[in-house]
């Protein structure tokens, strides 16, 4: 019997799933470039298989529960997309699917237990203050926690680095060039502050002024990746209101945020507020495209030649697009030389809270991701999200230190003379 999906029957994101679905060839492009069909290989956990299943459910020919287990162990990397020559807008499939699963579904207690914690403390920075200091009291008991739990208090940091205050106003230096405002994240003001000031900093010294919006919080990425729509609009609806309209551009670091914002429309398909996301969807760009385009001011670099492992995050390389502008920055700096890791495109198993929710194959694909870097003997390892930054430096064991993109651009322009030394003193 021929099924068909009836888009009008799954709300306003109805059309795009059903688009998604219809623009699958089942070619299997796709395949090399899935994590989880790598580490698997399971034709239902590669990306036109998941389409299969999701078309099922949508057309009613397969109950949800059976398609969960495959869904859920996607990592949303959307390495897929630019493999596929059909140009299937996998995410738009993917996320309103999840979202429509959490309605449905039944979870057990671990899973609940685990999910609550992260969606209730992740995307606040003084609640996740709070519940990282509370892990130190937890860890001896670990043994005795659901296999998720104990997976968040072994990506936990030891200990905390001190928070960085950022004025809400830096001005920029010399003739300024551009005004921007600065989006500094929920779970990145927490663990790597540093970054936010870094930024700061290095807009300044290229006469970029930045203004920083007290009243801005979490962007719902999080949450929005992980099927809790109304949690995500609250944020993305608190972010929209404290955005200014006075600026050239918002500026994220963190590519999770970057990639959720781009997805704002989507999120706010059918109402009131769909044509503030695609405004301010448009507005956000990621700060090395930024520098790259109005013309970064080079910086003197460290006085010595300095091999850089470049890690392509997932939400800037595969859903944004965005590889050469990061790679050109680095390059700028005298004596660097940018090396990209064997199979770079294969996602290090961080993606939002898939570390904790399936923590067996995050841990694979993070061995796998810190053994590609070691291959290319690194001085330094780089990226442009604190998702892949918290991960890959679990599985490095600190044999290399890794630093944001940004943050090494901030030493080289700092670092005039010194040795890469006094950089990895920084690592906490």
């Amino acid at each position: 019997m021929q099924h068909r999906i009836d888009s009008e029957a799954h709300g306003a994101r109805g059309p795009a799933m059903a688009r998604a679905v219809e623009s699958c060839v089942h070619c299997g492009f796709c395949l090399p470039t899935c994590p989880t069909y790598q580490v698997l290989g399971e034709e239902m956990d590669s990306p036109r298989g998941r389409i299969y299943l999701m078309k099922e459910v949508l057309e009613g020919a397969l109950p949800m529960e059976d398609a969960l287990p495959y869904v859920d162990r996607c990592l949303g990397c959307v390495a897929c997309q630019p493999a596929c020559p059909s140009g299937v807008p996998y995410g738009e499939l993917l996320t309103p699917f999840r979202a429509m699963a959490e309605e449905k579904r039944k979870r057990s207690f671990g899973e609940r237990l685990s999910r609550a914690m992260a969606l209730r403390t992740l995307p606040y920075a003084s609640r996740l203050r709070w519940a990282l200091r509370l892990s130190k009291l937890a860890r001896p008991f670990r043994r005795l926690l659901p296999r998720s739990v104990r997976a968040m208090l072994e990506i936990a940091p030891a200990r905390l680095p001190r928070g960085a205050e950022i004025p809400e106003l830096v001005p920029a230096e010399g003739e300024k060039r551009a005004r921007v405002a600065l989006l500094l994240g929920c779970a990145q003001r927490v663990l790597e502050p540093e970054i936010n000031v870094a930024t700061a900093r290095v807009l300044a010294r290229n006469g970029v002024e930045v203004l920083v919006p007290a009243s801005q919080g979490c962007c719902g990425a999080l949450s929005l990746h992980d099927g809790a729509d109304a949690q995500a609009q609250a944020l993305a609806r608190a972010l929209m209101d404290s955005m200014p309209q006075d600026v050239d551009a918002v500026v994220t670091n963190a590519a999770g945020c970057g990639s959720g914002i781009h997805e704002y429309p989507l999120l706010f398909a059918g109402t009131d507020e769909e044509a503030r996301a695609k405004e301010l969807a448009s507005r956000v760009v990621d700060v090395t495209v930024f520098l790259d385009e109005i013309g970064m001011r080079a910086p003197v670099g460290f006085g010595r030649p300095v091999r850089v492992a470049y890690h392509d995050a997932c939400h800037l390389g595969h859903a944004q697009g965005v590889r050469e502008a990061p790679r050109r920055l680095l390059r700028a700096i005298p004596g660097v030389e940018v090396v990209t890791p064997a199979e770079s495109e294969i996602c290090c198993g961080s993606a939002g809270t898939y570390n904790i929710e399936q923590p067996d194959i995050a841990a694979q694909l993070g061995a796998q991701k810190a053994r590609h870097i070691l291959a290319t003997n690194p001085d330094v390892v780089v990226t442009g999200n604190i998702g892949c930054m918290t991960q890959i430096r679990l599985y490095l064991e600190g044999k290399v230190p890794i630093r944001h993109t940004i943050e090494w651009l901030d030493e080289a322009y700092r670092a005039v003379g010194s040795g890469v030394g006094e950089s990895e003193s920084a690592e906490s």
